[in-house]
């Protein structure tokens, strides 16, 4: 790209590439139809799993999309057409959906499984440019998105049919997922690693138990609850107060404690030390549920400008504690 003429024949290329995908795409937005819903609840309804199977870069779109239908809910794995024909069919059941990718659908490999596929009796989706294909004309389900041109001046390497194919794969798995009300809790499940999954963890996964997680009752001395709090396992620098049945009333923290010294100091009285913590606790505390995320949780401390706070149950009954710096050792970003 030596010349001004070199980099835009470049730029151009590129464009025109994008451009095809983004054409493509709007148009199979606007025909999308009964066939995609109708897979959409067979899937939803599978009591098997979803298996995903292509050649070539179709079998790359396969792979792509079983991994996203298995991080969301649906139990699904890749299978290689040319190992299925080996002896790798045996993976598959009776209750089992396979879904084929194939731009052509006359793939020789794909072809010819759908006959043993109908001795075994699993459902056959068939994702196709071409509903009367081999493929397309046997399948219970054709997923068709009509002809598409690939981009660049040769036209023979799959650019635009390939990238339809992944977003229609990728529709196909969000509407799914949708339909099946997958839950952020659930999603975290499946992405215990990265900075995700990290952010989908659930406060309860996290929070400081048992005595990690001070507590007293209103009537404790405030000398007492500093005891309390300095004794407790990692020093988490608060105490919640409970009443009947451990249900969280209050919250006390050394920055509470230490404006209350200083307010002793400058009367030069602290007897307040024998007084009940009642008269110094933060009454009906901010407080983060045990099922709430830790990204939530993170902005909340954030937004308020504090270092913890304490756990409570649908209930109200108090079950832990958060510190900040639990959320700092597992990099969770609010």
């Amino acid at each position: 790209m030596r010349t001004t003429n070199d980099q835009d024949r470049v730029l151009s290329e590129g464009k025109a590439v994008l451009d095809a995908a983004a054409v493509a795409l709007a148009r199979l937005s606007r025909e999308l139809g009964a066939p995609f819903v109708d897979a959409a609840r067979r899937i939803l309804a599978c009591e098997g799993q979803l298996i995903c199977t292509g050649i070539g870069k179709a079998g790359h779109i396969a792979r792509k999309i079983s991994a996203t239908f298995a991080s969301t809910g649906t139990l699904s794995l890749f299978l290689h057409p040319t190992e299925a024909a080996h002896g790798d069919l045996g993976r598959v059941r009776r209750q089992d959906i396979v879904l084929a990718f194939s731009n052509s659908g006359t793939s020789a490999e794909l072809v010819r499984l759908v006959q043993p596929l109908r001795s075994i009796g699993a459902t056959l989706l068939v994702m196709t440019s071409k509903a009367d294909s081999q493929l397309g004309a046997e399948a219970d389900v054709c997923l068709c998105y009509g002809d598409v041109e690939d981009a660049g001046h040769l036209g023979l390497a799959p650019t635009t049919s390939t990238t339809v194919m992944l977003a229609l794969g990728d529709a196909l798995a969000m509407a799914v997922l949708s339909a099946r009300g997958f839950s952020p809790a659930e999603f975290a499940r499946y992405h215990p690693g990265g900075a995700l999954g990290r952010s989908l963890l659930r406060v309860g996964d996290i929070m400081r138990k048992g005595d990690a997680s001070p507590r007293v009752t209103a009537t404790t001395s405030l000398a007492q609850v500093l005891h309390t709090m300095t004794c407790a396992p990692g020093r988490p620098g608060a105490v919640s107060i409970v009443g009947d049945d451990d249900a969280l009333i209050g919250f006390y923290t050394d920055g509470d404690f230490r404006r209350n010294m200083e307010s002793a100091q400058e009367r030069d009285d602290f007897t307040f030390l024998k007084r009940p913590i009642a008269e110094f606790m933060t009454r009906q505390p901010q407080s983060a549920r045990v099922d709430d995320l830790v990204g939530e949780a993170m902005r909340m401390l954030r937004e308020k400008k504090i270092d913890q706070l304490p756990v409570v149950d649908d209930r109200g009954v108090l079950v832990g504690l958060i510190d900040v710096q639990d959320l700092l050792e597992v990099k969770v970003v609010g």
